[in-house]
């Protein structure tokens, strides 16, 4: 496994790197939202929030004097996160055009403007293109802290390894704090090193005053915590950072998934539908789903997938790109040969790890085993300890007779996270068992 540079691995755990005195499972957290974001109603009134008033006063000025670029690439990069925090894909035609509109102003001498269209190609799954945005913005302003932010998460999921690790060392130079390290602690789990992605939370954490931003550090802490197989310390977090922010939705579905594996499945039903009701993202709807199917309410589970449904073709009109999610949707509750097919298209274009699981168990799926069996190995490249990833690849290997290798690694799923899905860790059990083996 390929070691993270000696700088990256200091910052994490001691926040020791010249210049300190001077991001549902599909990338890297992004920075902490702004507090109490809600779902715009209307065109023009984007909700009683902070970022809500902020995007309200910046058409006001613009309205006032269109030829502000600055002003429009303000308003683009609050329409980018306005989307993320309310899952209202329709911002984003909004900040395209905004933030296209800054760089006509000003083509020169212009990095706000390239870093939000890089965020919102990020948004939108076309991580190449972020990617080349990012690179325009650095070379334009090589201090200009966002842009490295923007080039970690597009090269992460392109999975450019080395690129990724050097855009996040990048940005833990020039800005040590919550976007930096909640990056790194992603980049180190993504490497097997927990223990070092803890600490560097812990350090984003402990530097967070805004209860927004400490909301934000709890709930990846929890999250390492319900990944490694710990769902009440998890339980702790999310309600510690509900604490700090009742409005942090993350943190509201992070406490169904730990009531879920808990076994307080009626608390989990009434967490998630609360969550979905605030902001509706497929991967609350998908787990939702899943979680009723485990519990054999089927026509509740089917009502979630067609939600699930209905928004990711809301999100592909307004220019979202997400042939993951659908491709891991259609693998389990559709149509694997469809499944196949959206993810050797995703595949084309990202080679991540992710998309590596994702395509092997379609294939898998499909029947074809002996294709799915390199990329579920290329899936654990990086020494991430995925209990899917691992349950993944104990399943195509037990199709294709390899026992002992089954074994180990429904058996590493297990001790990864016992929990890990409701539907799929007592299939997990099932065959381990079926092996001879034991959880």
């Amino acid at each position: 496994m390929r070691r993270l540079p000696l700088l990256l691995t200091t910052v994490a755990l001691c926040g020791s790197l010249a210049g300190l005195g001077a991001l549902g499972r599909e990338g890297p957290p992004a920075a902490a939202p702004p507090r109490g974001a809600d779902r715009h109603t209307a065109e023009n009134a984007p909700g009683d929030s902070a970022l809500g008033r902020s995007i309200s006063a910046d058409q006001r000025r613009l309205h006032a004097d269109p030829g502000d670029a600055a002003g429009w690439a303000r308003l683009g990069a609050e329409y980018v996160e306005q989307a993320r925090l309310t899952a209202d894909s329709s911002y984003y035609p909004k900040a395209d055009e905004a933030l296209s509109r800054s760089l006509s102003l000003r083509p020169q001498d212009n990095p706000d403007a390239l870093t939000g269209l890089g965020a919102l190609a990020n948004a939108r799954h076309l991580f190449a293109v972020a990617r080349d945005f990012a690179d325009r913005a650095i070379a334009m302003a090589p201090l200009h802290w966002q842009a490295y932010a923007v080039l970690a998460d597009a090269r992460t999921q392109l999975g450019d390894d080395t690129g990724a690790t050097e855009a996040v060392q990048g940005l833990l130079d020039r800005h040590p704090g919550t976007a930096s390290f909640t990056r790194a602690a992603y980049e180190l789990e993504q490497h097997g090193r927990v223990d070092e992605a803890r600490q560097a939370l812990q350090q984003a954490l402990d530097g967070s005053f805004d209860p927004a931003d400490r909301a934000f550090c709890r709930h990846q802490i929890a999250e390492l915590d319900r990944t490694s197989g710990h769902p009440e310390l998890a339980l702790a977090g999310y309600r510690q950072a509900l604490a700090d922010d009742p409005s942090y939705t993350p943190a509201l579905a992070g406490q169904a998934r730990a009531e879920a594996a808990l076994g307080d499945t009626d608390a989990a039903v009434r967490d998630y539908t609360t969550a979905i009701a605030r902001v509706p993202l497929p991967q609350y709807l998908l787990e939702l789903g899943e979680l009723h199917e485990s519990l054999g309410r089927r026509p509740a589970a089917e009502e979630q997938y067609r939600l699930l449904a209905a928004e990711q073709q809301l999100a592909a009109a307004n220019g979202v790109l997400d042939d993951l999610t659908l491709g891991q949707y259609q693998a389990d509750h559709g149509d694997p040969a469809q499944a196949v097919a959206l993810l050797r298209a995703e595949w084309e274009r990202r080679r991540s790890v992710l998309v590596a699981d994702a395509l092997a168990w379609a294939l898998h799926r499909q029947g074809h085993d002996r294709e799915a069996l390199p990329l579920a190995e290329q899936a654990q490249r990086l020494g991430w300890h995925n209990a899917l990833f691992s349950y993944h690849r104990g399943e195509i290997e037990r199709a294709l007779g390899h026992a002992d290798a089954a074994r180990e690694h429904l058996g590493e799923a297990l001790r990864t996270d016992a929990w890990f899905s409701p539907l799929l860790a007592p299939q997990a059990r099932r065959a381990l068992a079926d092996l001879g083996g034991t959880p």
